[in-house]
């Protein structure tokens, strides 16, 4: 079921609401017009790409005709396209000679044009009707999974090397249910109000826009982490300067091509292409910084929020600090548990995407009765794996990001060969000839504080320490003190008594807790996702919580029949 359009308008005591829906077979039902009587969204569709079907030589078609051109991606400022002289050409993390395309590269004075446009730009999209911001990312959505879904994917697997399946359930799924979703939490806040009971007053909460403009950074591994992060402001009301990463801009075109054409107002956001220190020096000095929404690396979000900080005094308001940051994500595995179970968790929570998700398995801890058939069953699989170039939809596994992710990942997996403390189990090869080529690799660690079971890596390497089963109590301690994320984790155990002590044992340890499944996965209105401690200020993407944080709410009463005597009734005589 997919939205068709929103119609309302505005009445004495608050929006009068009409929403259609049109079902697959078109029947069109008229929802009440009771005010927010909105079903809550479905989730997008997955498809599968089978041998064979229309979806895959869709893709396939797109695929071959992206390779077969070389593109100009400039910064999107005001609603025009910039183009300047530095040009950085872009290259398939899988195929590092082939090249797609240049994108332009800006400085302080983009910086600049944008922080205008986008504050010129403000009063008439935070003062334009809820429902006409929200049409414009819910045709996103129906133009994402309709015309542009093969597109969108067959750039996302170029860029970010991504299997056809990880593209999906990023660049279309989950990116299609930001914008639905968000748009139904959008009218949840809209609709709370305060109750009407005193006489001759009217009570209303109006939830502002905040006061400036909000600055998002987005990374390179999910599509839809990069375009819900200036949108999910923009469609409360803000307007956006963002900031790509450099590996991740040849999808990002695409997010901005599906936003014009829906028809987002120029300078509601502004996508530029410029180092961070250009961006930071100027946006975190200005009087009309609002907020930063933020995915990236713990280091560098906990040196903006000290900048942040430093230059506190000069912001208009306190802006509002949205980030998710890293991970160190476990699964913990008790004697009761099925060790296929285990072994099928850990291979797709830990190698999908090479092992590139902030929620990705990293550390494991397996009781010593179950390690033998799980290291078994991982083996196995592991030598199914098929490496190589996404556009081979054979293939599982492709290439990490870059050359930096790919030296430093291959380098923890060569001092694991050196250690005495740590044996690697499974994989182990990485080269970089063609591409930025990792196998899978699984190393078991005989010291649970080893540096592979402590520290992120974001790549395909899997840590594993074995305990005494009789220890399983002290391994949760354990797990709960290794690392100082809370990102994601898993618990895995058949006895229920077990698993109502885990959780409350670990209840601290990840925002995204999961029993008997894989760390990853989080569905947007399913599984609201963010961590604690060092991995972010948990504020829930995929959930109404996120869109609080950018409204600034103003309690309005009204009187309509002012008194005309000061005289309370306790001074009667």
């Amino acid at each position: 079921m997919t939205f068709i359009s929103y119609l309302c308008g505005a009445e004495s005591y608050g929006f009068r609401r009409m929403r259609i829906f049109a079902n697959e077979q078109n029947q069109v039902k008229l929802m009440s017009n009771a005010f927010f009587q909105v079903p809550y969204p479905e989730n997008e569709p997955v498809l599968e790409y089978r041998p064979g079907s229309p979806e895959r030589a869709e893709v396939q078609a797109v695929l071959k005709e992206l390779k077969s051109k070389q593109i100009e991606v400039p910064m999107h400022i005001n609603g025009e396209k910039v183009y300047t002289d530095t040009r950085v050409d872009m290259h398939p993390p899988h195929e590092i000679k082939h090249v797609l395309g240049n994108f332009s590269k800006g400085g302080a004075e983009h910086v600049n044009q944008a922080i205008n446009a986008a504050m010129a730009a403000k009063s008439s999209w935070e003062n334009m009707p809820w429902q006409e911001r929200a049409a414009v990312f819910l045709r996103a959505a129906d133009l994402l999974s309709g015309p542009y879904r093969a597109k969108m994917n067959a750039a996302t697997m170029l860029a970010q090397s991504k299997n056809i399946f990880q593209a999906e359930i990023d660049a279309v799924a989950e990116l299609c249910d930001f914008f639905r979703f968000n748009a139904f939490f959008m009218t949840q806040i809209y609709e709370d109000q305060p109750p009407q009971n005193p006489k001759n007053v009217w009570n209303r909460m109006e939830y502002r826009a905040l006061e400036g403009f909000i600055f998002a950074i987005t990374p390179f591994n999910f599509t839809s982490i990069a375009a819900n992060l200036p949108s999910a402001p923009a469609m409360m009301g803000n307007t956006v300067v963002w900031k790509a990463a450099e590996t991740q801009i040849y999808s990002a075109a695409v997010i901005m091509e599906v936003l014009e054409a829906a028809g987002l107002p120029p300078g509601v956001i502004n996508l530029v292409f410029v180092d961070g220190p250009a961006a930071g020096d100027i946006i975190f000095n200005h009087a009309d910084f609002a907020g930063l929404h933020f995915t990236g690396s713990t280091g560098v979000f906990q040196h903006l929020w000290k900048t942040i900080g430093t230059n506190i005094s000069k912001y208009k308001a306190y802006p509002r600090i949205v980030g998710e940051t890293g991970g160190k994500d476990f699964v913990m595995v008790h004697p009761s548990s099925d060790a296929k179970e285990v072994s099928t968790a850990l291979v797709r929570g830990a190698f999908e995407f090479q092992g590139q998700k902030c929620s990705a398995a990293s550390r494991a801890y397996i009781p010593k009765s179950l390690w033998p058939d799980v290291k078994d069953f991982m083996v196995a699989d592991m030598e199914t794996f098929k490496m190589g170039s996404p556009e081979d939809f054979g293939n599982f596994i492709t290439a990490v990001i870059d050359e930096r992710a790919f030296d430093k990942i291959s380098g923890y997996i060569a001092q694991a060969r050196k250690d005495d403390d740590a044996e690697i189990v499974a994989g182990g090869g990485y080269e970089k000839a063609v591409g930025y080529y990792i196998e899978p690799t699984v190393i078991l660690a005989k010291d649970p504080h080893y540096r592979t079971m402590e520290e992120e890596i974001f790549g395909p390497v899997l840590t594993i320490y074995v305990y005494e089963d009789e220890k399983f109590e002290e391994t949760l301690d354990l797990v709960d003190s290794t690392s100082p994320y809370a990102l994601t984790g898993a618990l895995f155990a058949k006895d229920r008594r077990v698993v109502n002590m885990a959780s409350e044992r670990l209840k601290n340890a990840a925002g995204n807790f999961y029993i008997n499944d894989k760390p990853t996965g989080a569905v947007v209105g399913q599984q609201p996702f963010g961590g604690a401690r060092a991995s972010g200020t948990n504020d829930k993407a995929g959930s109404i919580l996120n869109l609080f944080r950018w409204v600034s709410a103003r309690a309005i009463k009204e009187n309509f029949v002012p008194p005309t005597d000061y005289r309370y009734p306790f001074l009667e005589s």
